[in-house]
């Protein structure tokens, strides 16, 4: 009797045990989906706010550079990189700038500013900023209200134009604010006006180049659409507040008709030897050579 009772005590506790270890396995699958699920979620939700990120930085903050492709890599539940192929479009011809690999995670987003700050290169004579990858030289804007800078605003105007069967970029910097009309009256239409220079964070440049982010956009032929767009990109960009250059530039300049807003300077993309046409114009402060490429005959330059 007593050797009956055990054993149907013992075959219930299997059954119990059996039957604790199937609820349990299936409450950790669930588990596990359930978690698998919420951390995509997450992942997914960083991955948007770092394109967004990405998109709103080439939209206010990048001269003209171009986004050629965003892809995905090491995507997992728990983040993951996005990598951005960049290039520059110098009077028709497609440079190579440098990429970036950005990171996301569940909570966090990182924009690869290493690679967006440029290198800075001094040697005897000759000092520039120049992207990272390709070393290419980057076109330098001087700000009006920044009077002294670590080697003097430059102008190599005559310097590009001496250049043969070349296309380059230059960033030309005011003497002082244009309207968009002055402009026109100004650059001779033998150039391409690829990027307007609208402000830039200030700060102490005599001592070295500080890589301070500026602000502009590309302007199509000047339509209203282009600036109210810029306009919100910024807000956007901004939208805590915390940048004071911008949020000075937003105030004083929102809702302005296109017309009446005071550009800075702008990015020229022509023949090397057009930039001639410039050489000792009065209404230009600084003239910085960006991007140069030598031209061939199986690519004909925009003008």
């Amino acid at each position: 009797m007593d050797s009956t009772i055990q054993k149907a005590l013992k075959k219930a506790k299997w059954k119990q045990l059996l039957k604790i270890t199937l609820i349990s396995m299936i409450a950790g699958f669930v588990l596990l989906i359930s978690f698998y699920k919420v951390g995509n979620y997450f992942a997914a939700k960083s991955t948007a706010r770092l394109h967004e990120a990405l998109f709103l930085h080439n939209a206010v903050a990048e001269p003209n550079v171009q986004i050629n492709s965003r892809v995905t890599s090491n995507q997992s539940m728990f983040g993951g990189n996005i990598i951005t192929n960049r290039s520059k479009n110098v009077n028709g011809y497609l440079v190579p700038w440098s990429t970036l690999t950005s990171s996301y995670g569940w909570i966090r987003i990182g924009i690869d500013h290493n690679e967006l700050i440029p290198g800075f290169r001094s040697s005897g004579a000759n000092s520039y900023e120049y992207d990272k990858q390709t070393k290419q030289k980057v076109a330098t804007f001087y700000h009006p209200s920044i009077i002294e800078y670590y080697d003097g605003v430059q102008n190599e105007l005559a310097e590009v134009a001496q250049l043969e069967n070349y296309v380059a970029e230059v960033a030309i910097s005011f003497n002082g604010p244009m309207t968009t009309d002055e402009i026109s009256e100004l650059i001779p239409d033998s150039f391409n006006i690829d990027w307007l220079y609208m402000t830039s964070d200030l700060g102490d440049e005599s001592m070295g180049p500080l890589g301070m982010p500026v602000y502009g956009f590309s302007p199509g032929k000047f339509e209203k659409n282009m600036y109210d767009d810029f306009i919100e990109s910024l807000k956007q960009y901004d939208k805590d507040g915390y940048n004071e250059v911008i949020q000075q530039f937003i105030t004083e300049n929102e809702g302005k008709d296109f017309r009446a807003v005071k550009v800075l300077g702008v990015m020229l993309t022509g023949r090397s030897e057009s930039f001639e046409q410039l050489v000792d114009a009065p209404f230009i402060r600084g003239a910085s050579v960006g991007v140069t490429a030598p031209i061939v005959p199986y690519i004909q330059p925009t003008k």
